[in-house]
């Protein structure tokens, strides 16, 4: 069982916004989880290099797993990446899981000129950019030269080279089609509260078929791994204040759950709010829920720091004992 942060800040006092996510991360290792996965915005309040503040967490934690929910690898160098990823899972000591995902940096035609001056038309957004990243990280060759120049020693693979690393790879996915690409590539598979409505408008069932589509090409089958996301919001130990504040906000964004949204057709799963225990009943009858062995459950973005402390002593108290789950390292 792992969590989800945003990692919001003040644009006058971000520092106090970074530093509040790695006292969560810090909380989340006290209270048990077994990992924590960071979301990734550019342009916003929020985290803009999970790279960095992971390497943070990474030196004031010791056992709880580093995640990154999603990297768009349309930003990225996928050679300059890895080369980031592995030197993050070496000071972790091999607790990193990098989630990535492809397509065009959201408002390209705003930011191409700043991001690929000489390149923006140009720029593959495909799954070739993952497939780069992935033989970059799991030591493929990436020069013609290695050896002695002068004083220097080079290698022809990316440095530091961390052998466990490629296994701990996830593609973030909301269509059929990304699920399969996951599977036939050895990847490991996130699944949201967001999904593609392709084959019906059932989003537990839309979901699922993603899960068994991804294990049916995955070379692992059913042992395969995925981890599904909801928003989970247990109420039993928060204020009257806090309360209110939760029903507000699952209230204002359930609209959006009714139907498949925008040319995508994207669908959202509704946020779940109550006590650990009416949270539970309605996990257990979630079908893609029956077909998953981890979750990481996500912190709504516009909430305090106080609220996030509730609600994730709330869940590794309460709802994770609810649904069979014991703290790691008991």
């Amino acid at each position: 069982m792992g969590f989800l942060t945003i990692g919001l800040f003040d644009e006058a006092d971000p520092r106090r916004g970074h530093e509040s996510t790695l006292e969560i991360i810090e909380l989340g290792e006290r209270l048990g989880f077994d990992s924590v996965w960071v979301r990734h915005r550019h342009f916003q309040y929020g985290i803009s290099s999970p790279v960095a503040v992971l390497a943070a967490a990474s030196q004031r934690t010791s056992r709880i797993e580093l995640g990154t929910a999603v990297i768009p690898l349309g930003w990225e160098n996928p050679l300059r990446l890895a080369e980031d990823l592995a030197t993050l899972d070496v000071l972790s000591g091999g607790r990193l899981n990098p989630g990535v995902s492809v397509g065009p940096p959201m408002h390209y035609d705003e930011v191409k000129d700043a991001l690929y001056p000489a390149s923006a038309d140009t720029e593959d957004f495909s799954y070739e950019r993952v497939r780069r990243l992935l033989g970059f990280v799991r030591g493929e060759k990436v020069t013609g030269f290695s050896g002695v120049d002068g004083f220097e020693v080079f290698s022809d693979r990316v440095q530091p080279h961390s052998p466990g690393l490629g296994k701990r790879l996830w593609y973030g996915g909301a269509g059929l089609g990304s699920a399969r690409w996951a599977g036939e590539n050895g990847m490991n598979f996130l699944t949201s509260s967001v999904v593609r409505a392709e084959e019906s408008e059932d989003f537990a069932e839309v979901q699922l078929s993603h899960i068994r589509a991804f294990r049916a090409a995955h070379p692992d089958g059913d042992r395969a791994r995925v981890s599904q996301g909801l928003v989970v919001v247990p109420t039993d130990s928060a204020t009257p204040e806090q309360r209110a504040k939760y029903l507000e906000f699952a209230e204002k964004r359930l609209p959006r759950t009714a139907s498949p949204q925008g040319p995508a057709r994207m669908m959202f799963a509704p946020d779940l709010v109550g006590t650990s225990d009416e949270i539970a009943e309605r996990l257990h009858a979630h079908a893609a829920y029956r077909e998953i062995d981890e979750v990481a459950f996500a912190l709504p973005f516009t909430f305090d720091h106080d609220d996030y402390v509730q609600i994730l002593t709330d869940i590794a108290t309460r709802l994770g004992p609810a649904l069979g789950w014991r703290p790691g390292g008991s």
